[in-house]
């Protein structure tokens, strides 16, 4: 949009810029910056423009964008381009991700390389490497307590090996996934340094405070994120002298965004790193940007419009890139990441399915998909260029992140409901197969989470111990079950390293002091390549796993229904315990799937009388997309296997 006032200020802007800055072939620049400075200059204003120096910052912003943009590789440039042509490339149905981390599946980075075949093998070609930057080995909080944004860990490798990664992937077809901590730096980051040593500027890059009165006012309203092991939202700093705001571990100093110097130092770390080869930044923690005495500091609505500026600003010098909102908040929040009152994103394109994720957890303990059903339909609908990452485990504990309401309408008390939930994950209800472990339990309020691999919270540990051949069986059967749901629900499916082999809990972080007292790492184990092997023996537990979730995620690669275009139809089923939704193509309607699912323990009759406008039930029979057979249909409809699916087309 063309407005007089912004663009005139933006020409005063360029004729200042630095001479190598203006003299560069910069056309594309100039002719996205023309496009989005309106949009720029709106938010900055809205949220600097009171200050002295806001065309200063703006200013310095502009020149940051010139200048990352003058680095910016031709082959990043092309790929810019061929994605701004065909802007809805990440909707499609091929891809398919795994989150890992790279000390723990490979060596370092460069290792990392030579196991991309076992991803292959698997089929994903969208990888997530769990934050590499350089952080204090004792304070890391799993690599989220940043020392220094521009360097990678030493552990790890090098900004070098990154260059190398990403440049693999792309010959091989893959994406390459890191992740950015926005919202706080580790105590020992330099801008942190300064501050203790009574630097001004870098005490306003946090919030420090001298005495308690802003700090206790601050608090009325937040609640603790970790109240075991980091109570409390505050931390004094003997160096320094002062409160600093902690929200998350004492280590990590949340920064300051209402000082637009942090904005512009973050903005140029995101470019940094796309300017590295990556194709698709993790912005951890978004939830948390702005802070506001009087709330909770969460999803404020300050938090958006910086999210809607890095997103207008990273368009402007690397709009192939794309954004993953990591905001794990109730379910009527989530798609606030993608953008309000808008069709395509303008804040995130990616968010975390964390409510679906959820749900799926709840199916599992119930035996049945009652609550499943009703939370489905209050997910929150996102924009038409956007996209749910859907998945079953993830690096983090699990909340049981839904809504009271959809509880009570599921004939649950959410109190008691979700008392049992957490009795049932880690293994106190009677008759639990799960071994999981308790986390973020507040005496306070009583709430709590869980933590545990996957395989172990369905009942594989217990079964393997036990010798138990038809709890094995069910096991197996509930992780195939779990994942034949993120892949066919519509969005990028994210599978979890060693969830594919059945990993189970490894309680060795106990002997670590620097892990002892986070019980996360239970399911962060080292990948055990002697088990990935055992994938190519028939018969056993990780050939079973293995091999049916590699047919799964190739078929899914065919099945243009999959694809995510607002394509998916839920159905209402008389039977409760199964989870059964529609997906069309979206270019031929006449293309469709459908895809039921039966939590039960028990077979489970699908009735076909409720769906009679269904064109897949004009026939006697159905085509099983997984087994390639056809099932016959009786008066009643079909009957669904135990802890079974079905992706069925005419």
């Amino acid at each position: 949009m063309y407005e007089q006032e912004s663009h005139a200020l933006l020409n005063d802007i360029l004729t200042k810029l630095k001479p190598e800055l203006s003299n560069t072939h910069t056309r594309h620049f100039y002719t996205r910056l023309g496009a989005n400075f309106y949009a720029i200059h709106s938010l900055f204003h809205l949220l600097y423009g009171e200050r002295e120096d806001f065309k200063q910052q703006l200013s310095s912003l502009v020149e940051t964008l010139a200048l990352r943009y003058v680095q910016r590789a031709p082959h990043l440039r092309e790929s810019d381009m061929a994605r701004e042509k065909n802007y809805n490339w990440f909707l499609s149905q091929k891809w398919v991700g795994m989150a890992l981390y790279c000390d723990r599946f490979a060596d370092n980075l460069n290792d990392l390389q030579t196991k991309l075949p076992y991803l292959q093998d698997l089929g994903i070609n969208l990888l997530h490497v769990m934050p590499i930057l350089d952080c204090p080995p004792e304070a890391s909080d799993g690599g989220y307590a940043v020392r220094n944004y521009l360097e990678v860990d030493a552990r790890f490798g090098s900004t070098n090996d990154v260059e190398a990664l990403a440049s693999s992937l792309t010959q091989r077809d893959m994406l390459l996934v890191l992740d950015v901590v926005v919202n706080h730096t580790s105590d020992q980051h330099e801008w942190a340094k300064r501050a203790r040593q009574g630097d001004k500027k870098y005490q306003d890059y946090y919030y420090v405070f001298d005495d308690r009165s802003l700090p206790d006012a601050y608090e009325q309203g937040m609640p603790e994120v970790f109240p075991l092991q980091a109570p409390g939202n505050f931390t004094w700093d003997e160096a320094m002298g002062k409160w600093v705001m902690t929200v998350f571990n004492t280590y990590q100093w949340d920064l300051n965004y209402r000082n637009p110097s942090v904005f512009i130092e973050m903005l140029d770390v995101i470019l940094f790193w796309a300017n590295k080869g990556v194709d698709i930044l993790r912005l951890d923690a978004v939830a948390f940007l702005w802070k506001k005495i009087g709330s909770s500091c969460q999803n404020e609505r300050e938090a958006h419009l910086l999210l809607q500026l890095m997103k207008d600003c990273c368009q402007v010098t690397a709009p192939g890139v794309l954004f993953i909102a990591e905001a794990i908040v109730a379910p009527s929040e989530v798609s606030k990441y993608f953008g309000e009152d808008a069709i395509n994103a303008k804040e995130c394109e990616i968010a975390y399915n964390a409510t679906f994720m959820a749900l799926l957890w709840d199916a599992v303990a119930t035996k049945n998909a009652r609550l499943l059903n009703q939370g489905v339909k209050s997910l929150p609908t996102k924009l038409e260029r956007a996209t749910w990452l859907n998945y079953v485990r993830c690096h983090d504990d699990i909340g049981l992140g839904f809504d009271d309401r959809d509880i009570s309408l599921a004939g649950y008390d959410p109190r008691q409901h979700r008392q049992f939930l957490i009795e049932y994950f880690t293994g106190r209800f009677e008759g639990s197969p799960a071994r999981g472990l308790p986390f973020g339990v507040n005496k306070k309020t009583g709430d709590a989470r869980f933590t545990g691999s996957l395989a172990s919270l369905v009942g594989l540990e217990s079964a393997l111990q036990s010798q138990d051949e038809q709890a094995i069986d069910a096991a197996i059967k509930t992780i195939v079950l779990l994942h034949s749901m993120i892949l066919s629900f519509g969005g990028i499916p994210l599978i979890y390293y060693g969830d594919a082999l059945g990993t189970l809990n490894d309680m060795a972080y106990m002997t670590d002091p620097f892990k002892a007292n986070d019980n996360r790492w239970a399911h962060r184990s080292h990948f055990n390549w002697e088990k990935a092997e055992k994938r190519h023996q028939s018969g056993t537990v990780e050939h079973k796993l293995f091999s049916t979730m590699k047919k799964l995620i190739a078929l899914r690669k065919e099945l243009v229904a999959f694809a995510d275009f607002d394509n998916r139809q839920l159905l209402s089923v008389n039977n409760l315990n199964l989870l059964a939704f529609l997906r069309t193509d979206p270019k031929n309607s006449h293309n469709k799937v459908l895809v039921v699912g039966n939590f039960s323990t028990e077979a489970q009759r699908f009735d076909i009388d409720p769906l009679s406008s269904c064109t897949l039930f004009m026939h006697h029979d159905v085509k099983d997309l997984v087994a390639g057979t056809r099932l016959a249909l009786d008066s009643h409809g079909l009957l669904i296997p135990p802890l079974s699916f079905y992706w069925l087309s005419e």
